[in-house]
C-alpha cells in the first residue's frame, strides 16, 4: 500500500451562518484530504506548517486522533496559527476571510523518504506562495525523482484574479509535474478561459500532463485521459455546507489509487475500471462532507470502505 504524502496550508476555520457561528473545525484543502484518508486507515502524511499556540495544539491532536502523521508538520514561535471566517450564503456554499501572520522562512528543515507509487498532492494558493515555492518545488522534483505520482489541485479563486498574470507561470510549472489534475470550471475558466472539459483538457496535454478530473459544481464530473472520456452525474441533495467538498473528492481519487495499487506507470494508460471508480468514489465522499459541517468524511462512512 503507498504512502500518502499532502502538501498544504493549515488553518482554523471558524465557520458562520446568518452572522452567527455554528462551527469550529482544523481545515486547509489538503488538510481536509488527508482528514479523510487517515480515518480511512491509508498512511497519510500531511506536510504543513502551524503556529506553537492553543490552536495549533487543538489541530496536532485533532490529526493524530485521526490517524494523520504530523512528522512533516514545522511549528513557528512568533505567529500564531492562521485563522479562516468561513460565511455560509443561502446555498450554504463559503467565502472566507482569513487572518494570516506567516515567517519569512517556512519548511526550511523538511526532509524527505519518497519511495516508487507513493501519492502526493497538493494545490491551492498555498502552492503559488512565493517564499512557499522553493521548498514545494524541491518536494515536487524529489518526488518525480522517487517515481511518486502528483496530483495537483489548482483551487484557484476570484480574489487572487488581480494577481493571474504573475501567478500562472507557477501554475503551469505545477501541471507540467503532475501526473493528474482535478480541477474545477471555475478554476479553469478564470485561469485559462476553458469553457469546458475539452478545452482545459487542451491546456494541460500541452503542458505535459495527461489526465483531468473536470468538475462542474452540482452538474456532472468528467475524467479524460488520452484514451478514455467518461462522465457521471452528480446526486441531487441539500447541503448542509460545501465546505471540503472539492477536497474529499480528492480523499475519494486517492483512496481508489491506493486500494488498486495502480502504479506510476499505470498513469500513461488508466484502465477504464480504475477511472470508473475514482468518479464513483470521488462522488460519494463529496456528497458525504457536503451533509455536515464537518470538513471530511464521518467515521460511520469511512467504516464502510474499510
Amino acid at each position: 500500500m503507498p504512502r500518502i504524502f499532502a502538501f498544504g496550508e493549515t488553518v482554523y476555520d471558524i465557520i458562520f451562518k446568518n452572522a452567527q457561528p455554528i462551527a469550529a473545525k482544523a481545515g486547509g484543502s489538503m488538510l481536509n484530504t488527508s482528514v479523510s484518508l487517515g480515518k480511512l486507515g491509508l498512511d497519510v502524511n500531511f506536510v504543513s506548517d502551524l503556529g506553537n499556540d492553543l490552536i495549533g495544539d487543538t489541530i496536532l491532536d485533532f490529526l493524530i486522533q485521526s490517524g494523520v502523521s504530523t512528522k512533516y508538520i514545522e511549528r513557528y514561535e512568533n505567529q500564531k496559527t492562521a485563522i479562516a471566517i468561513a460565511f455560509l450564503d443561502e446555498r450554504n456554499d463559503a467565502s472566507y476571510t482569513f487572518y494570516k501572520d506567516f515567517p519569512d522562512n517556512r519548511l526550511t528543515s523538511l526532509k524527505f523518504d519518497f519511495e516508487e507509487d507513493d501519492i502526493v498532492l497538493f494545490g491551492s494558493f498555498f502552492a503559488l506562495t512565493e517564499n512557499i515555492r522553493p521548498v514545494l518545488l524541491k518536494f515536487l522534483n524529489q518526488a518525480r525523482e522517487k517515481g511518486c505520482i502528483i496530483i495537483y489541485d489548482p483551487n484557484f479563486r476570484k480574489p487572487h484574479l488581480h494577481e493571474l498574470e504573475k501567478l500562472k507561470p507557477f501554475i503551469l510549472e505545477n501541471i507540467a509535474l503532475s501526473d493528474i489534475i482535478r480541477g474545477s470550471d471555475e478554476d479553469f475558466s478564470l485561469i485559462f478561459g476553458a469553457g469546458n472539459s475539452y478545452e482545459a483538457f487542451k491546456v494541460l496535454v500541452d503542458n505535459g500532463c495527461g489526465n483531468l478530473v473536470y468538475t462542474a459544481n452540482s452538474s456532472n464530473v468528467i475524467m479524460m485521459s488520452q484514451y478514455h472520456t467518461l462522465s457521471s452525474s452528480v446526486p441531487v441533495i441539500e447541503p448542509v455546507s460545501t465546505i471540503g467538498a472539492g477536497d474529499n473528492f480528492n480523499a475519494g481519487l486517492i483512496w481508489t489509487l491506493a486500494k488498486n495499487e495502480v502504479s506510476k506507470k499505470d498513469m500513461n494508460h488508466l484502465p477504464l475500471h480504475i477511472m470508473e471508480k475514482i468518479l464513483a468514489n470521488g462522488i460519494s465522499f463529496s456528497a458525504e462532507v457536503c451533509m455536515s459541517f464537518d470538513n471530511y468524511i464521518s467515521e460511520e462512512f469511512a467504516s464502510r470502505f474499510k
